[in-house]
């Protein structure tokens, strides 16, 4: 009896300590991704269009069983087509109701607005959509699987040096967006020896750019850049036009809607921007044309594409992190996967890789718009800034 006692005595320790330590914990039967996009509001088309390229992909992903038996849920939230606040209530939800660890977001100033959150909470954030370059280093679980308009003006400037221009005018939209690309063309347009000769803004929605116009049509330049989105690329492309300004236009956007308001006036537009064309060399990208044309009778854009591709980048995370032993990774675990290894298949084709800025490293497409209003892929352009004459 006394051997006995002392037995379970020695015993007793081992069994508390093993009492203390947390059971090993199992894979949960659902993963929740995070979407803050513009669901209402005078963006809702890029709101529609992203959110069913992140469906799709959940849907593909959970009928083949999840990620290692994790079925994958899109809860996504409105920003209100760019509204900071409103962002910052939907991170909120996400984190304190939905439980979420992974972010897919859009805009630039609604991702400004909950990066500090990210950095606070340890919330992975992919950006597909905004383009401000003040998103890079905004927050350290921030990514971008969209090109930012560093990577796009630097193409459409290299366009411009290669045709030859020497002056240059600029209109922006007065956002955050408009300026930061208007900054950095400036910037790579001045070191390769261009001048600018008229720099004019624009806010969003305006229904008189009438002045700016004027002002553009006196400065004599060679081209004019288009720092502005949706509508108003197609609005100032008509009014340019109307007022006789015959020099080439260049920018950074062109979508449905902008042809819609420029008609002919668009004629000659070259822009740069992410380019989404499958080919028979890429049977991903034909599949996820081909599914995504089936189920909403729409040809897929770039955004649909991106959003599309974030959500396999989420779901590559969690079958990394899955499989260095950690079945419940938080936003600070899938950024350290993605640090470990930021090589990922992408949709456009070959290999994406995240450069140690969080942004993706892609060639840009350079289009220009026919007569008939419609774009016409013309070439991939690099984005590295050439060397001056």
């Amino acid at each position: 009896m006394k051997r006995v006692l002392t037995a379970l005595a020695c015993a007793l320790p081992l069994l508390g300590a093993a009492a203390d330590r947390p059971a090993e914990a199992a894979k949960p039967d659902l993963f929740k991704i995070g979407a803050i996009l513009a669901m209402t509001g005078g963006g809702n088309y890029y709101g529609t269009v992203m959110s069913r390229g992140a469906q799709l992909a959940i849907d593909e992903i959970n009928a083949k069983g999840g990620v290692d038996g994790t079925k994958l849920e899109l809860v996504i939230e409105d920003h209100k087509s760019g509204n900071a606040q409103a962002a910052v209530a939907a991170m909120n939800r996400l984190i304190n109701i939905h439980n979420v660890q992974a972010v897919e977001s859009s805009y630039s100033p609604p991702t400004l607005a909950i990066a500090p959150i990210a950095d606070e909470k340890k919330i992975f954030i992919i950006n597909g959509g905004g383009v401000s370059a003040q998103m890079v280093g905004a927050s350290k679980y921030l990514v971008h699987n969209r090109s930012l308009a560093s990577d796009l003006a630097r193409g459409i400037i290299n366009r411009a040096h290669e045709r030859g221009f020497k002056k240059m005018a600029i209109v922006a939209w007065k956002t955050d967006a408009g300026e930061s690309v208007r900054d950095i063309a400036k910037e790579i347009w001045t070191k390769l020896g261009g001048t600018v000769v008229a720099e004019e803004t624009v806010v969003p929605g305006s229904a008189n750019i009438d002045t700016q116009m004027a002002k553009l049509r006196t400065s004599n330049p060679d081209f004019i850049l288009t720092a502005v989105f949706r509508p108003e690329v197609g609005t100032v492309l008509k009014r340019a036009r109307e007022f006789g300004i015959k020099v080439p236009m260049m920018g950074i956007e062109y979508t449905p809607d902008d042809a819609k308001v420029a008609g002919e006036a668009a004629a000659g537009f070259e822009f740069t921007n992410d380019y989404f064309q499958p080919t028979a060399d890429n049977p991903k990208a034909e599949a996820f044309y081909n599914a995504y044309k089936s189920k909403f009778d729409q040809e897929p854009d770039f955004y649909a594409a991106n959003y599309y591709e974030a959500t396999y980048v989420i779901a590559e995370l969690l079958r990394r992190a899955y499989a260095a032993g950690n079945d419940t990774p938080n936003g600070e675990d899938l950024m350290n996967m993605l640090k470990k290894d930021p090589h990922f298949d992408s949709i456009y084709g070959g290999e994406m890789l995240f450069q140690e800025n969080g942004v993706a490293a892609k060639r840009v497409g350079l289009f220009e718009v026919q007569k008939d209003g419609e774009k016409k892929f013309v070439k991939f352009i690099e984005t590295a800034a050439p060397a001056a004459k």
